[in-house]
């Protein structure tokens, strides 16, 4: 990343997302159709964390990677809402104020989202 992050935010990119916490960056959260075209992959630095299993179940596992809770809270959110938003063919700007809207509704407390475009590196 070029620069240290200022705030705590979620930035979204055309190939998934970066969790910016305690002026430190996390990511690349990264999203893939699986190999059945049929559910969403989740990774995390390119290792899988969660899967789209059905319209109706998503499994996200981020203890293996010991984040703090504040991130795996906030990716878990940002990953379900793509994970609702693909298949329906949600914009990036309505991911962006769902995400914000339930990261307040779920108490994460002082996050900001937005649209990166195409950055690769959260900033």
């Amino acid at each position: 990343m070029n620069s240290i992050p200022r705030q705590n935010e979620v930035v979204l990119n055309d190939g998934g997302f970066w969790v910016n916490f305690r002026r430190r960056c996390y990511g690349p959260f990264d999203y893939q159709w699986s190999l059945d075209l049929r559910g969403i992959e989740f990774t995390y630095q390119g290792k899988k964390f969660g899967e789209v299993c059905s319209r109706e179940e998503f499994y996200a596992d981020l203890k293996p990677f010991e984040l703090p809770m504040t991130v795996c809270r906030a990716a878990a959110i940002a990953a379900a809402i793509i994970a609702q938003g693909i298949p329906d063919g949600i914009s990036t700007g309505t991911r962006v104020d769902q995400i914000d809207q339930l990261l307040k509704e779920l108490d994460v407390p002082g996050f900001t989202v937005r649209n990166g475009g195409d950055a690769s590196n959260g900033s």
